[in-house]
């Protein structure tokens, strides 16, 4: 679900429009989210230059200022597409067409969008950047798997998962898949023109969820339902505002149904391997220690 995102890049990256050794540019949006920064790190690792996308970045972004757009995709080839705070979001697809148009006019040649499964306004925005004349990727991912230790740390930290859904299952997925998938699609002209539909290699419940996070943090974590409204209410005690807090919470609520429970191949026809399971997710990261109560 690509509108959960962590807001912590510290990795480097080239921010000017320069490219190294004639290496075209790439433009990552959300640089600061789980997949822009994933993306950009193995971008920066192959040694293709990277301009970051964002609001605090030497050539600032910011969707809700067009004036920032231009400027950002100067001299820019390629462009990593992550709209905040969810395609799905009302007037996101008129917004994503707008920008496509722009990236085009000034040189982009080639679009890789972040989407969500089974919404109807991605969709509509996957639309647009397919009309806008460029070389396009469509990249649509399941929930990830990060959103428990980049979103939802706190609530595992303190052992209760709350999230708007029931007992349907859902085939989370890693943002490592997702990072490499969107990498292979700007660096490689196979995928031109592909919609990879991404998942994990298994379903699970959230329950199912819980008890592999406990079992990997060595302490329970127990999977309490939450109404949308309850939900909405305790996003707004984290601090987010109610303006996103009440349709994100009607949106989780929506992909959690069980409309989406199902598997696809997306990362096996992009990376010829399999994603990344739930198990491995979970063990690497309690290693880290941010599941911790102390962290």
């Amino acid at each position: 679900m690509e509108s959960l995102q962590d807001l912590n890049f510290t990795g480097r990256m080239n921010t000017d429009s320069e490219s190294i050794n004639n290496t075209p540019l790439t433009l990552v949006l959300g640089a600061n989210g789980k997949t822009g920064r994933r993306v950009a790190e193995r971008l920066i690792a192959l040694g293709r230059p990277v301009r970051a996308g964002s609001r605090s970045a030497e050539t600032p972004f910011d969707w809700e200022d067009q004036r920032t757009w231009a400027p950002a995709v100067a001299g820019v080839d390629a462009v990593y597409i992550t709209y905040y705070p969810d395609l799905a979001f009302p007037g996101a697809a008129a917004i994503v067409g707008a920008f496509a148009d722009v990236a085009v006019a000034n040189g982009a040649h080639r679009l890789v969008l972040l989407s969500g499964r089974g919404e109807e306004g991605a969709q509509l925005a996957e639309q647009k950047v397919q009309d806008s004349g460029a070389d396009w990727t469509v990249v649509r991912c399941a929930f990830f798997n990060q959103n428990f230790s980049e979103t939802f740390v706190e609530p595992v930290r303190a052992g209760v998962l709350t999230i708007p859904a029931g007992d349907t299952k859902e085939p989370f997925l890693d943002a490592d898949d997702i990072a490499d998938v969107v990498v292979a699609a700007l660096t490689d002209d196979r995928h031109i023109g592909q919609v990879y539909e991404l998942t994990g290699p298994r379903l699970m419940t959230l329950a199912e969820v819980a008890a592999e996070l406990s079992d990997a943090r060595g302490s329970e974590v127990r999977y309490e339902p939450l109404a949308p409204d309850e939900y909405a209410a305790e996003l707004s005690s984290y601090g987010m505002p109610s303006e996103e807090a009440e349709p994100l919470a009607e949106l989780i609520a929506y992909v959690l149904d069980g409309h989406n429970s199902h598997l696809t191949d997306g990362v096996q026809r992009a990376l010829g391997r399999e994603p990344k399971d739930f198990s491995d997710y979970a063990r690497e990261t309690a290693a880290t220690g941010v599941w911790k109560p102390e962290a």
